[in-house]
């Protein structure tokens, strides 16, 4: 398989780095689009998707932010190359929003009742919920 098409323009340095990285998680989506989602949910076949592209993000994101060992210029070539989700990253930055998984979990639209996605509920307030057998009769 080829390597994925960039801009014209030579990418910065440090980009050799990250790069076999990158792709790795390039080659994931791709085999992620590609796999069969017969017996699944509509949703349920996103979810590989919006993970990878999570962790695609997260890493730019830490290399950055909290580890420092990429330049803003590396940084910006990531985004501007859609490598990186600026918007999801910039809700990252926000206090409450740190771990979120994906923009789509804050968007009360996409659910029946207006809730957010079980990720935003901290693990502290979860109801653990055996999983028992009814009698429906």
């Amino acid at each position: 398989m080829g390597k994925v098409r960039r801009s014209k323009k030579p990418p910065p340095e440090g980009w050799e780095l990250i790069e076999p990285t990158l792709d790795e998680l390039e080659q994931k989506m791709r085999e992620c689009e590609t796999e069969s989602h017969e017996g699944k949910r509509k949703v349920e076949s996103l979810w590989p998707i919006f993970k990878i592209h999570h962790q695609k993000s997260r890493y730019v994101f830490d290399l950055f932010h909290k580890r420092k060992a990429i330049s803003k210029e590396l940084f910006e070539y990531c985004i501007r190359e859609g490598l990186a989700d600026r918007n999801l990253m910039a809700k990252w930055k926000k206090q409450g929003y740190e771990n979120l998984c994906c923009l789509r979990c804050i968007q009360t639209r996409d659910t029946n009742f207006g809730t957010n996605c079980i990720c935003r509920v901290p693990k502290g307030k979860l109801e653990e919920v055996p999983m028992q057998k009814k009698k429906l009769f």
